[in-house]
């Protein structure tokens, strides 16, 4: 990372898991492990905890993030939540188009661009992801179907707006499955999400992007991933619901200059 240019960024993607009681637990474990942290550090959770978690964070460094937004600002969309109802609970961050969204509730590169937008006007602060599958990767489309990602993620958001946007490179082949891409593949990757950046903002704006490394980036592997050029941090998943792995990853990029 470069914290030089662009802001460091560790943010915990608690998926389906926790309770309001137990987020409230466990960020009062983390508060201390992560004090002082040299990076962002920011938790993304379930929709029924951020009430918890925002109470809990009062006062400390943590950041309280949501996993999903409705492009809508208000409608019959059972379900949905919109921007403006997260940013009055005084969410920060929102994670948009996850591999596991994507995937599972039909996701498009379209509906994240919508998604983006709709965070960015509202006042929050996207973590947005791209990433390939395996079979994607082995059929040698890593490289275009991450710059066309990227690129259509940001249609139509200014390069002022740029400036709330995070990237988070999740390879998809990675997720969940206990395979991390090495530090030059993830190193790799986030630079296409880079230069996708460059071609479309200029390499001045794309330089001072946060952009994360999303792949089962854990307590043992972190140091190694931080220290790449083009790795700003990390998308934790299973990592960040345990106190004291959470807090190696954010001493690990806090370490980083």
């Amino acid at each position: 990372m470069n914290k030089a240019t662009r802001k460091a960024v560790i943010a915990g993607n608690w998926k389906m898991n926790m309770t309001p009681s137990q987020a409230t637990a466990l960020i009062n474990e983390m508060k201390p492990l992560v004090a002082g942290a040299d990076c962002e550090v920011v938790l993304c959770v379930p929709f029924v905890d951020i009430p918890a978690a925002i109470e809990a964070a009062k006062g400390s460094n943590i950041r309280i993030g949501a996993e999903n937004v409705h492009f809508k600002a208000s409608g019959a969309y059972t379900g949905e939540i919109a921007a403006d109802m997260l940013k009055e609970l005084g969410v920060e961050y929102v994670v948009i188009g996850h591999s596991e969204r994507r995937q599972y509730f039909g996701e498009t590169d379209q509906t994240v661009n919508l998604r983006t937008l709709a965070a960015l006007n509202a006042g929050l602060k996207p973590i947005v992801c791209v990433g390939e599958t395996l079979e994607q990767r082995e059929l040698g489309y890593t490289e275009t179907l991450l710059k066309f990602q990227t690129k259509m993620a940001l249609t139509n958001v200014t390069a002022d707006q740029l400036k709330d946007v995070v990237i988070a490179y999740e390879p998809v082949w990675a997720i969940g499955t206990g395979v991390t891409a090495t530090a030059d593949q993830a190193d790799e990757g986030n630079g296409f999400v880079r230069a996708a950046i460059a071609e479309a903002y200029g390499a001045d704006v794309a330089e001072a992007v946060t952009v994360q490394y999303g792949g089962s980036m854990n307590a043992k592997n972190a140091a190694e991933l931080v220290a790449k050029t083009n790795v700003d941090g990390g998308l934790i998943g299973g990592a960040s619901l345990k106190a004291a792995d959470f807090s190696v990853i954010v001493k690990a990029a806090s370490e980083q200059k």
